[in-house]
């Protein structure tokens, strides 16, 4: 019997699938164009469900606005100070089915030349509750639908002037401790914020401070879950998707913090002294050894970018040496924490939800190239002179060759800012260009970076969700010819995940056969790998590497193999119903490229253009991949051999 939870409707006394983070929370960035009806289509039910809308202008000095379905979309409050409720009818104008709509006035939220974040938090049991309230000057318990124990809360005064009274599980005292939203001073206490009293599962108690309950005064309060192995998320209905912690800073050991996931959005502050309320996302961008970009609850300030604030890991993440004091300085000091996790949780299931071979076409979205999906990894080429440029997210800024043995070039203009598309930087005017874009998702694709220690033999922590079927890791620091570009496992070739000895292949390289390595990639599982750093070819002691990992999901992308022989025709069925858009194939037991093929430039009955990743020549044709409805079909031209591919339907 499947242990698949489902979760009862009430009203309908139907079963539905247990929600994902993707159904309940999302970081859009637009930008701003001055005109009524700007609608954002970020998949939250606001209209049906509620929830709350964060906006903050990232490129001006402007206040953040909050808007919520409980107190109605004409109406805001301002997280870094102490206004009343203001009320416009310009602003957001309508809490949609599927993301909201923007009204023409108000530089909070959508000036004509001003670049926004906005983050949504919808309503959910377990994630995110709102309550409103009028106070009664004594002491009061307030109802909400949380579902389980506050992890962090804030309140508002929405009748009047008032601090925003922020409550956190960690605070040195739960009964009577405090933070200031909108200040940046350090925690303080006093038993009038909650009559003496911590929060529970089903309420939480206000006393006599005119912050929290000054009689006939009106209140808004926002409140989000901690989950601890309860949270209810994900097809199996059993993921976490928020926690709420604390950890100790140092200087020159920095914390790491384990979640048990990866996160997406990250809110951190000092509660020993005095400093910022951070926010950081991987939308703007939290860069493995690059830029983090922040922006401050507390400031209308411009968003800030500086190296080395944070890193997300695959279980968490990790504070740097370059913390400014608002992430990890001095040692010594306490920090709270909120952490919501990265989705989607479920596979796809479709490929057009996850890859675009994309060309370049006029500005959407402020990008140049449209996939209709935050992109994880691009391929970018000039098509009459491939460069082969990969660009990933989570190393930003970070450029790679699969041509040359080259270090990371960073300082790359890449435009990874966008929910739906990619902007390869100052090469994104080149005409006749075409990016191949890829999103994570679990059981199809995960990127993954970590430094190399001292051990020669690491475990490395991924979230495909499944074992990875291929593997291709690359040293970001180093040059040397011993360190060829994309060292490729696949699961086909001979001894895949053997300790003594595997195959492996080169991307850089065309000439080669599979070459054997000992046990270089191996103990592969849903959740981890090994990786040998001391053996022949493999990674040293401080060595930064990178690693894309891909699976195949029915219907969706196939990891696979086949033989061929020359003058006659072979279908290689991958499970599809439309045939492949994107195959990438390579021999194994003899010399030839890394060929790539894909319906944007045709796959046809006839000759189809190819690039090849092994290669910066230019783009040729050739009749060696015919239509085939479940996959492809090799054509009569290809040279006889044995081939791993990789095909996206």
């Amino acid at each position: 019997m499947s242990n698949t939870k489902t979760v009862m409707s009430q009203a309908s006394n139907q079963y539905v699938a247990p929600l994902d983070i993707t159904d309940v929370f999302s970081t859009y960035l637009y930008d701003g164009n001055g005109v009524t009806g700007q609608t954002i289509n970020n998949g939250i039910d606001l209209d049906g469900e509620g929830g709350l809308v964060w906006f903050k202008q990232r490129n001006a000095a402007r206040d953040h606005g909050l808007f919520d379905t409980v107190r109605g979309a004409n109406k805001y409050v301002i997280s870094n100070d102490t206004n009343v409720e203001a009320t416009s009818s310009t602003m957001l104008t309508a809490f949609n089915s599927n993301g909201f709509t923007l009204g023409g006035g108000g530089a909070i939220v959508n000036n004509g030349s001003g670049t926004y974040a906005s983050w949504t938090f919808r309503k959910a049991s377990k994630f995110f509750d709102m309550v409103t309230y009028t106070g009664n000057g004594t002491s009061q318990t307030i109802s909400h639908n949380l579902g389980t124990n506050i992890g962090f809360m804030v309140v508002k005064k929405t009748s009047g002037t008032g601090h925003w009274i922020a409550w956190h599980k960690d605070l040195a005292d739960t009964a009577q401790g405090r933070l200031l939203l909108n200040l940046s001073s350090s925690y303080n206490f006093a038993t009038s914020y909650w009559n003496n009293t911590a929060p529970t599962s089903s309420g939480f108690t206000v006393g006599s401070n005119a912050n929290t309950n000054e009689s006939g005064s009106t209140y808004v309060a926002y409140l989000f879950a901690h989950n601890d192995g309860d949270g209810g998320f994900g097809p199996s209905g059993d993921q976490d998707i928020i926690k709420c912690g604390s950890y100790v800073s140092h200087e020159t050991s920095p914390p790491e913090i384990t979640l048990g996931f990866e996160p997406q959005w990250v809110l951190i502050k000092k509660t020993t002294g005095t400093d910022e309320w951070a926010i950081f996302d991987n939308m703007r961008g939290v860069a493995t050894g690059g830029l983090d970009s922040m922006l401050r609850a507390d400031l209308t300030s411009v968003e800030y970018s500086a190296a080395n604030q944070i890193d997300f890991t695959s279980t968490g993440f990790k504070l740097t040496t370059a913390g400014l004091g608002v992430t990890n300085a001095p040692t010594g000091q306490t920090y709270i924490y909120m952490a919501i996790r990265r989705g989607p949780l479920a596979p796809p299931t479709a490929g057009t939800e996850v890859f675009a071979a994309v060309t370049r076409d006029s500005s959407v979205g402020g990008v140049n190239y449209h996939t209709g999906f935050p992109v994880d990894l691009s391929i970018f080429n000039a098509r009459t002179a491939p460069g082969n440029y990969f660009h990933a997210r989570l190393t930003s800024a970070g450029r790679l060759q699969s041509i040359n043995t080259a270090a990371e070039i960073s300082g790359d203009t890449v435009e990874f800012q966008s929910n739906v598309g990619y902007q390869p930087g100052a090469s994104s005017t080149t005409t006749n260009a075409l990016t191949w874009n890829w999103k994570r998702a679990p059981g199809y694709f995960d990127v993954v970076s970590w430094n190399v220690d001292g051990t020669g033999d690491q475990t490395i922590k991924h979230n495909l969700g499944v074992v990875p079927e291929m593997v291709w890791s690359k040293n970001r620091n180093t040059t040397s010819n011993t360190y060829n570009w994309w060292v490729v496992a696949h699961k086909d070739l001979t001894g895949w995940d053997s300790a003594n000895e595997n195959d492996r292949h080169v991307l850089r390289l065309n000439t080669n056969a599979a070459s054997a390595q000992q046990g270089y990639h191996r103990d592969f599982t849903d959740t981890s790998m090994r990786m040998l750093g001391v053996a022949s070819g493999g990674y040293t002691t401080t060595d930064s590497v990178i690693a894309y990992l891909f699976g195949t999901v029915a219907g969706v992308s196939k990891v696979g193999s086949f033989s061929h022989t020359y003058g006659g025709t072979t279908n290689v069925d991958c499970g599809f119903t439309s045939g492949a858009r994107f195959v990438l194939w390579k021999r194994t037991d003899g010399a030839r490229h890394w060929e790539v093929f894909d319906t944007t430039r045709g796959i046809v009955a006839g000759n189809d253009a190819y690039l090849r990743l092994s290669s910066n020549s230019a783009e040729t044709s050739g009749d060696y991949i015919d239509p085939y409805s479940a996959g492809f079909s090799v054509g009569s031209a290809l040279g006889t051999g044995d081939f791993i591919f990789y095909a996206i339907a």
